[in-house]
């Protein structure tokens, strides 16, 4: 697969890689961390400038999470409600338990929707439950903007400062992500818990 996004890299450029970075947002397996810094190299061996393949990438970013938003917007309270009452009793939810992590994603979501775009994979599928609570469409757009471009911006100059040497970030990143994810783990444990704990 790296070989195929780099081919598509050199032949298209500053709209191909606008292109991965949207299938990325939508696939997540499609790995953004070879795009950026594979890109970043770019920049030092081709026409491709630096400021380009940020806005390329991060525009990228924003279409592929509006599409994921749209999806969420069709997965809204009303139709979980309309699950929960079919199917709750086997899934042990309740309608107040769908309106509880509305009100919680109404109030902390947009903060969320930000540090998420610096945790793989969750990154991209945090755009669903913001369209399903609805989230407001400016600042959903303007904290998903931020949190990209950070992102991207900080890969992309690894990618061009390293040069030839840019696939050596890839092997920080896979450490990166499993330190994010055991801490993500943890967090979910200790949450599990303290859902139960009140239950009794």
């Amino acid at each position: 697969m790296e070989q195929w996004l780099i081919e598509i890299m050199n032949d298209y450029g500053y709209i191909g890689i606008l292109f991965l970075i949207t299938m990325e947002n939508i696939f997540p397996p499609i790995p953004s961390e070879v795009i950026l810094t594979f890109s970043g190299y770019l920049t030092t061996t081709s026409s491709l400038h630096i400021v380009g393949v940020i806005i390329a990438s991060t525009g990228g970013s924003v279409l592929g999470a509006i599409i994921l938003y749209s999806i969420g917007l069709q997965l809204d309270v009303q139709r979980l409600e309309k699950i929960i009452e079919k199917w709750g009793h086997i899934l042990r939810v309740k309608k107040t338990d769908i309106y509880r992590a509305d009100a919680w994603f109404d109030k902390y979501g947009y903060w969320t929707v930000f540090f998420c775009r610096f945790v793989p994979v969750i990154r991209s599928l945090i755009s669903i439950p913001a369209g399903m609570s609805n989230m407001n469409i400016r600042l959903f757009l303007l904290f998903t903007t931020l949190g990209t471009l950070i992102w991207n911006t900080i890969l992309v100059y690894l990618g061009a400062t390293l040069g030839a040497s840019w696939d050596e970030i890839l092997a920080y990143m896979e450490v990166y992500s499993t330190a994010i994810y055991v801490v993500l783990f943890i967090l979910v444990i200790l949450l599990l818990l303290k859902f139960f704990c009140r239950k009794k």
